[in-house]
């Protein structure tokens, strides 16, 4: 897969990520005017954020006790209200496509370590699965295989077989099973196709 195909992607997960962010503060904004007490928690909490990570930095561990306390009766709070509002304890956090790696297409790790989501590595295989020409597989596959569209008169001169060409194509039929069978041996053989273009 090139570059090329993967920045497109990484393009359409950040804008899928900025529309999710957008939505969610038009949502806030809209609910804070009904329901001012909202606000008011959501500001609380984002201060006791900033003053947790001041006491972590200082060491501080009563006090950060203590405001880990007050954070978690402000997010009760939270959902009280807004089950009494009849709406869900997540309707005030972005509604991601994905809500693994919330649209940016990688999962960070608590090592600091980052791998693709399976999101991506789908939306990946998606793309070469669609520039192979192979998006009709439900109609085009082994089981709808119709091999009396081949001629059962062997014509040695013309194939340069002795055996028809309707015989020949269950041979090939037969060897292209066994190989999607045994596909994943390390040690078997691959298959090769040749021939002009067009050839069918």
């Amino acid at each position: 897969m090139s570059n090329e195909v993967l920045n497109s992607l990484l393009k359409e997960y950040e804008q899928k990520k900025i529309r999710a962010e957008l939505d969610l503060e038009k949502r806030k904004e809209k609910l804070y005017q009904t329901i001012p007490q909202l606000q008011k928690i959501e500001n609380e909490l984002n201060e006791f954020a900033i003053l947790t990570t001041k006491n972590i930095l200082l060491h501080n561990h009563s006090s950060l006790e203590e405001l880990n306390q007050k954070v978690e009766n402000l997010k009760k709070e939270k959902v009280n209200i807004l089950k009494k509002a009849n709406l869900p304890s997540n309707y005030l956090t972005p509604n991601y496509e994905c809500s693994i790696c919330k649209d940016t297409g990688y999962v960070f790790h608590n090592d600091y370590k980052t791998e693709m989501c399976n999101c991506l590595k789908q939306k990946l295989l998606d793309t070469s699965f669609h520039k192979s020409n192979m998006t009709n597989l439900e109609k085009e596959n082994f089981a709808t295989f119709n091999e009396t569209l081949f001629s059962d008169e062997i014509d040695l001169a013309k194939y340069h077989f002795n055996i028809s060409p309707r015989e020949n194509i269950k041979n090939i039929k037969q060897k292209a099973l066994v190989f999607v069978e045994d596909f994943d041996n390390p040690n078997g053989k691959n298959l090769l196709f040749t021939g002009n273009t067009g050839l069918r």
